[in-house]
């Protein structure tokens, strides 16, 4: 037994050292595969450049294939004239591995997809976050651009189009540049609220109500500026909080009227009828932080309103028909909210207020009242 023992144990050193041995040295194919990117070498940023696969540079066009972008026969990729990385058609799942594996090896791979696209793409994505490698997709029909470029809540760090495409993802490329933005906390928290004084609050009678159903959830505190005048508008708290009686909705804002304005993603305003699924609309902090938000859904129904009053801090007087219902609330400065059924005068709550008039929900300086 003690010879035996001896034996396996020196048979388990001799493969210890076999182990060790492949270890610092990897096999060839490892040692051949790409060498990793220099320091120097950019990281991953979130701005997106667009590529273009014939025709000429223009603005918001970062490159042009066979100008200073190539694509060799081997899918070699060049930028430049310097090699930055491979072409790589991930349509198979083999495919797919083999730009895992370029993940933290070269600067740049660039995706050609089949069928699928969105799956590759943010598989690769996936691999890649946290590194150096940046991601470019191929992209062949207007319908993939926006999916890739915020796949994952990343999207590719540059789109290869044909010119057919280019419009679609020029357009994508500047709202990677509005998602930027709003990623700034000083740019987020310009927006000036204000506290309205309620006057009266009575009957609205029955009408069309508009629920505004979003593609992302509300944070208690947030909800949006509605009002049926463009120059004061109420902040409406979403539907986020908890009660015994309904579930929350923390996706939906019951924002009043038909007839009612509601401030727009880009400062102008709409008739809450006009609203269509995609559209971008502002989501607003009663810490006056702002954001978008894209309607999903307008959920239009027969309800009680109740007509509510207010001044602003100018003396103008304003309102607004939301529903009567305890679960619509309007938001307070102090960070609580009031639901409407619980408004009386003399109650505060904030609000918003835009000097001079609008035309199709576009700011004007001429003399309009709305009363």
């Amino acid at each position: 037994m003690p010879k035996a023992r001896k034996k396996l144990r020196r048979i388990s050193l001799s493969l210890l050292v076999v182990f060790l041995s492949l270890w610092k040295q990897p096999p060839a194919w490892i040692q051949t595969s790409p060498e990793p990117p220099a320091a120097s070498s950019p990281s991953r940023t979130a701005a997106m450049q667009v590529w273009l696969e014939s025709g000429a540079k223009q603005d918001g066009v970062d490159r042009v294939l066979g100008e200073d972008l190539e694509i060799a026969d081997d899918g070699t990729l060049r930028l430049d004239g310097r090699t930055v990385g491979c072409a790589v058609d991930v349509s198979t799942g083999d495919g797919q591995s083999k730009a895992r594996s370029l993940a933290g090896c070269v600067e740049w791979i660039l995706l050609e997809f089949g069928e699928w696209t969105m799956i590759p793409v943010e598989n690769i994505l996936a691999a890649c976050t946290g590194g150096p490698t940046r991601v470019a997709a191929r992209i062949r029909d207007a319908e993939q651009v926006v999916g890739v470029a915020f796949a994952l809540q990343i999207g590719a760090d540059a789109l290869l189009v044909p010119p057919d495409v280019l419009e679609a993802a020029l357009i994508a490329k500047a709202q990677r540049g509005e998602v930027v933005s709003e990623e700034v906390p000083v740019e987020r928290s310009t927006f000036e609220l204000e506290e309205f004084e309620v006057l009266g609050v009575g009957d609205g009678g029955v009408g069309q109500r508009v629920c505004v159903d979003l593609t992302c959830l509300l944070e208690v505190g947030e909800g949006m500026l509605i009002g049926s005048s463009s120059s004061s508008l109420v902040l409406v708290h979403g539907e986020t909080l908890q009660s015994d009686f309904v579930p929350s909705r923390p996706f939906r804002v019951n924002a009043g009227a038909v007839h009612a304005y509601i401030l727009m993603a880009d400062g102008s305003t709409k008739y809450l009828s006009e609203l269509r699924m995609g559209d971008a609309v502002a989501i607003v902090h009663c810490n006056g932080q702002r954001r978008v938000g894209v309607v999903g859904r307008c959920k239009v129904e027969r309800r009680p309103f109740l007509l509510i009053s207010w001044i602003n801090s100018g003396g103008g007087e304003s309102g607004t028909m939301l529903q009567q219902a305890e679960t619509v609330r309007l938001l307070q400065a102090a960070g609580g909210c009031v639901s409407v059924t619980a408004l009386q005068p003399g109650s505060r709550i904030l609000g918003w207020t835009s000097e001079g008039g609008r035309h199709i929900g576009t700011k004007v300086t001429g003399e309009i009242a709305e009363h």
